[in-house]
């Protein structure tokens, strides 16, 4: 195995770097102006709205968000605070707390989607062909795997 990328591949790190930081925060901005709802919220309510139940643990909502998982319980204190999602105890496990997605948070959802829909077609999707679709998915979703086996 090597030791370092080459440079096609180092020059693709840093493709990727520098489109996810830049993409990412013109999608933050976005929301923010037009919704009044930060990306790590939005996060936040796709992850409990695609989950079963509309509820995670607390420890799986940190494995699952896609943004920052830093200050994720003072980010739920805030969302519970604005009435989006509610924390219960887990019923068979009194150290576990779960993170239910309220009517309020599933309608602020469906209300900003839209937005972060163009967003990632306007700032992403339409600058792709179907074969890099294809190829950027193959190639992330091995990366992901490699990843996550080593995690084990």
């Amino acid at each position: 195995m090597k030791s370092e990328p080459d440079a096609s591949r180092l020059a693709a790190w840093r493709s990727f770097l520098e489109a996810h930081a830049r993409v990412t925060s013109v999608l933050e901005e976005e929301l923010e102006a037009e919704k009044d709802l930060p990306l790590t919220w939005y996060d936040v309510l796709v992850q409990l709205e695609e989950s079963a139940e509309h509820r995670l643990r607390m420890t799986d909502l940190a494995g699952a968000v896609l943004l920052s998982k830093s200050g994720l319980t003072r980010l739920i204190d805030r969302m519970c605070g604005a009435g989006l999602v509610e924390r219960a105890p887990d019923p068979f496990d009194r150290r576990g707390t779960y993170v239910i997605l309220t009517t309020a948070g599933y309608d602020r959802l469906q209300d900003a989607a839209p937005v972060h829909m163009r967003g990632v077609e306007e700032h992403f999707a339409r600058y792709l062909s179907d074969a890099e679709t294809a190829a950027i998915h193959e190639g992330f979703t091995r990366v992901l795997e490699g990843v996550q086996s080593r995690l084990r």
